[in-house]
């Protein structure tokens, strides 16, 4: 960040009631970087449809700005389903149904009846990866479209997610049979190779495995196709897991994308009606949240000073836990540099924030901040101790 962003964002954050002795932490969402992850996304991957993962952080504002830019959808529980749907009321019944159909996919592979029975009146695209789904969806929701989940390695991703769901390589013409045979609409492949994915090899080695699947499909000759798309078994979704920058190494995302663009254009034609989609979470939103904290506590003894910040890893910070980042505070002030180990507000000792930030001698009322905190954070922050998380502030919408 250079001099004159940090001007802007310090600012903003005062404006804001950071520096007030009972203010919140504030976490400034900048939608012009929301925009330009967009751009570069269909910039670097042309033939990528990006449905964004609501899940990555599902404030309205910036639902309604990836809706703006004429993005898609990827939910995974009906809260986020309606989030978007609440975006069409402009639209007429048939616009609405064409747009539900065409630009959202209900991603989670295991979902409840009562959900179910809810999406089904939508005429939703859903995920599975077992019998028992294939089960649940013929009886709730037998409207809905189809893509099969298929297994794949998550092997140097930061969150694993093949150890929870994935149907098997060697089990994937049979689920796709029995859901066919059960009158249902088989559209699909997807799979997933983990969040905050750095071995791009898990991605080459899933679009390999679906090559394979799509080609034993069309050699068993099952009836399998679309309602909208198109007359044949052709949509493959690449899930999520493209890499964003957290510290001063680069994201490797423009390496990625040109490995994409030359393996899924080798074994998926367009003129063979392959249609790629993906779902970006992270990619979109990490880059656009800053956060600014205020010291409240200072502890030294021992030539070992601590600090204590108005938010933590129960709050803004809880990417530290459950996306295991590791955020990177800086000082507004200039001095030498330190080791300091920084704490959260709540009194639970493992809220930590950072054992050996780097920060010069600050004292009570300074201000820190965390870039590349947009996503995974605010999302799952939770009032634990009854502190009250970060103020969101909103600029460039």
């Amino acid at each position: 960040m250079d001099k004159q962003q940090k001007k802007k964002i310090e600012a903003i954050a005062r404006k804001n009631g950071v520096s007030h002795i009972d203010g919140a932490s504030v976490l400034i969402i900048d939608h012009d970087q929301i925009r330009q992850n967009y751009r570069k996304f269909r910039a670097e991957l042309p033939r990528v449809q990006p449905y964004f993962a609501v899940k990555a952080n599902s404030l309205p504002e910036i639902v309604k700005t990836v809706f703006d830019m004429g993005g898609s959808f990827d939910v995974a529980s009906y809260p986020e389903f309606m989030m978007v749907n609440r975006l069409l009321k402009d639209l007429d019944p048939k616009q609405r149904q064409e747009y539900i159909w065409e630009n959202i996919i209900y991603a989670h592979p295991v979902k409840e009846e009562g959900t179910l029975k809810k999406l089904n009146r939508y005429h939703p695209l859903v995920t599975y990866d077992s019998v028992t789904e294939i089960d649940k969806i013929k009886q709730y929701a037998p409207n809905a479209g189809l893509i099969l989940r298929i297994w794949c390695s998550n092997r140097g991703s930061v969150v694993e997610l093949s150890n929870k769901f994935g149907a098997p390589e060697n089990q994937a013409v049979e689920l796709v049979s029995k859901a066919i045979d059960a009158g249902l609409v088989v559209e699909g492949l997807s799979f997933h190779v983990g969040s905050q994915c750095k071995n791009f090899e898990n991605y080459t080695e899933a679009l390999e495995c679906a090559y394979d699947i799509f080609n034993e499909l069309d050699t068993a000759g099952l009836d399998v196709g679309h309602k909208k798309r198109g007359e044949n078994f052709r949509v493959l979704d690449l899930g999520g897991g493209f890499p964003v920058r957290y510290g001063r190494s680069p994201s490797g995302f423009d390496e990625l994308a040109k490995l994409l663009n030359e393996r899924i254009n080798r074994l998926f034609k367009e003129k063979d009606g392959f249609e790629l989609i993906a779902e970006p979470g992270r990619f979109m939103v990490a880059s656009a949240g800053t956060l600014v904290a205020r010291i409240t506590g200072i502890r030294e003894q021992d030539d070992k000073a601590c600090y204590f910040i108005n938010d933590g890893v129960y709050h803004t910070f809880s990417g530290k836990i459950f996306d295991h980042i590791d955020y990177a505070l800086e000082a507004f002030k200039h001095g030498k540099n330190r080791t300091i180990k920084v704490f959260g507000q709540t009194c639970d000792g493992f809220d930590v924030v950072e054992r050996a930030a780097r920060l010069p001698r600050l004292e009570l009322g300074d201000l820190v901040y965390t870039e590349n905190i947009g996503a995974y954070s605010n999302a799952s922050s939770t009032r634990f101790n009854g502190f009250r998380g970060a103020k969101i502030v909103h600029i460039n919408q």
